[in-house]
């Protein structure tokens, strides 16, 4: 069923994309034997990323400039379209191609693959190079103590700098004097700080089509499901014989709900298995703003932060209360402890039991814990902070 109309049959839901990693597979011939050896396995799939993570490496190379990082983050061609947001097609428009090595033969999912993969890499690119031109823009005296004067100047100079934690300036800033004292010159922009990055090893599925891949669940069994897709039979692939479908068995985490929809996952070879990234969509109930009976609390302060402390609510009043968690001292002591909670709308704590060392409660104010509930009138941000 197409995503988008499965989206609009849910009533008051909506999707909610879900990353599943770390699952080893095994992989058997649609022609022939089961592959028994999972190195054999990790093997193809490895000469396939191989041939992908080349064609991306020229890519990249050959578009790692601000001019076309630009270009690719305006999100507009050169006839003032807007670009797709596949980073495939987004390449494909502005015509940055993929070329395979001489004497290789690939079929267009596998270039897809590599365009998609060096698009994600051009477009996180993006944000990296403003921070790095503000940096350089508002280079203090001393690179390891800024005045007050120049963080302000630097977090003007940098997009969405008053918001940005110090420690994100300061790492850049460190990598900036690093370059300095090893070439005795700021360098230009991030691409000249940062070089061509390291490609890696990893096949992005969700860029091909049926032709390439697919994935569906077992009839008999919701927590299984079956991957197909062609794999190359050997290292440099001389015609289209020498690419055969190979169907890989999964199992689906308990967490998986069977009536998720699941997406062409990525792979990956590690410690000589190969792991598929599932991802998958489910319809969830639309979050509420209000009404909530159980809330949050995570301290913020100086001090060492301690587990996260849940509380259950009960309405009481009509008044908004919202609630803190203190690690350190009883409610009365500390009326304004430093904490976010999550939000809850006329209510009073109970206290509860939490699981794990040190984490367990039978009251407000028991010492085995050292930890407390209180309320404070206010509003019901998402998270607030003091």
């Amino acid at each position: 069923m197409n995503r988008e109309r499965w989206a609009d049959q849910q009533h008051n839901h909506t999707l909610k994309p879900t990353p599943r990693s770390n699952h080893p597979i095994t992989g058997r011939l649609e022609t022939g034997p089961r592959i028994e050896a999972k190195v054999v396995l990790a093997e193809r799939v490895g000469w396939c990323a191989d041939l992908v993570a080349g064609m991306v490496g020229v890519l990249v190379g050959e578009h790692w400039n601000a001019v076309d990082v630009e270009v690719l983050a305006s999100g507009l061609d050169t006839g003032g379209r807007r670009l797709p947001s596949h980073a495939w097609m987004a390449l494909r428009r502005l015509g940055w191609t993929a070329t395979t090595p001489k004497g290789v033969k690939v079929n267009d999912r596998v270039v897809r693959m590599a365009q998609e993969q060096a698009g994600r890499a051009l477009r996180s690119v993006k944000w990296r190079a403003d921070l790095t031109t503000g940096v350089l823009a508002s280079w203090p005296a001393e690179p390891g103590r800024r005045t007050a004067r120049e963080w302000e100047q630097v977090r003007q100079a940098v997009p969405g700098g008053e918001h940005l934690p110090s420690s994100v300036i300061k790492g850049r800033t460190r990598q900036a004097a690093t370059f300095l004292n090893a070439y005795g010159r700021l360098p230009m922009d991030v691409f000249e700080l940062e070089g061509v990055p390291r490609i890696p090893r990893m096949l992005l599925l969700a860029a091909c089509d049926r032709q390439q891949a697919t994935i569906e669940r077992s009839e008999a069994d919701p927590g299984r499901v079956l991957l197909r897709l062609q794999l190359p039979s050997r290292p440099d692939p001389r015609t289209y014989r020498d690419w055969t479908w190979v169907a890989c068995p999964i199992t689906l985490p308990p967490t998986v709900p069977a009536c998720a929809v699941l997406h062409l996952p990525t792979l990956r070879v590690t410690g000589g298995k190969v792991h598929a990234d599932m991802a998958y969509s489910h319809a969830v109930p639309k979050a509420r703003r209000n009404g909530h009976t159980v809330a949050l609390g995570v301290d913020w302060g100086s001090t060492p932060c301690c587990p996260p402390e849940p509380c259950d609510w009960e309405p009481t009043d009509g008044s908004r209360r919202w609630g803190l968690v203190d690690s350190s001292a009883p409610p009365e002591s500390s009326p304004n402890s430093t904490a976010c909670a999550a939000t809850a709308s006329g209510c009073t704590p109970r206290p509860t039991t939490t699981s794990g060392s040190s984490a367990s409660t039978s009251g407000l104010n028991s010492s085995a814990s050292r930890r407390y509930c209180a309320t404070r009138s206010g509003t019901c941000p998402s998270a607030a902070r003091t």
